[in-house]
């Protein structure tokens, strides 16, 4: 069976430390488990890196050991990213201070995710962005883009037992 190759954010490793909404930290430790259980390709752009490496101690080195206990690959910059993420930011998408979440959604297209996964509604979990991408896609000849946050990958019986996909 092909696992789902998942693109995250920065949001996704921050939450695995986030004890003011417990809810979303304990769905996104689900999910980190069902990483390191080889159920799902990880991916992460440099911009996540350089999102985490911003962070103050000691939450820096927590996330950054996070990421080194998950596989993953690391994308590269292209210029087909920054042109996607340049005609999110012309179509008024995101304005272009939320640049780094325009390359979020690039990366994830140009390298042919199934998912974008992220906790951040304000910018990219929501209806307006991804409709808005949608449209960006379509006339660039990109697939849609789908833009989730980690609950719709966990899944789980009433007892809290994970299910497979």
């Amino acid at each position: 069976m092909k696992r789902l190759k998942l693109y995250f954010d920065t949001s996704i490793v921050s939450h695995l430390d986030a004890p003011d909404v417990p809810e979303k930290e304990a769905d996104t430790k689900r999910l980190w488990e069902r990483v390191k259980a080889g159920e799902f390709e990880v991916f992460i752009s440099p911009v996540v890196t350089v999102e985490v490496d911003n962070c103050k101690e000691p939450k820096r080195s927590f996330m950054q050991a996070e990421l080194q206990a998950i596989p993953h690959t690391l994308l590269e910059e292209t210029a087909e990213v920054f042109s996607l993420a340049d005609q999110y930011v012309a179509a008024g998408i995101l304005r272009p201070r939320d640049y780094n979440d325009c390359l979020h959604i690039a990366f994830t297209r140009v390298y042919n995710c199934d998912m974008l996964i992220s906790w951040n509604f304000t910018h990219l979990v929501n209806v307006k962005t991804i409709n808005g991408v949608k449209s960006v896609n379509a006339l660039a000849g990109y697939d849609e883009t789908r833009i989730y946050p980690p609950t719709m990958l966990i899944g789980g019986d009433k007892n809290g037992q994970i299910r497979p996909l």
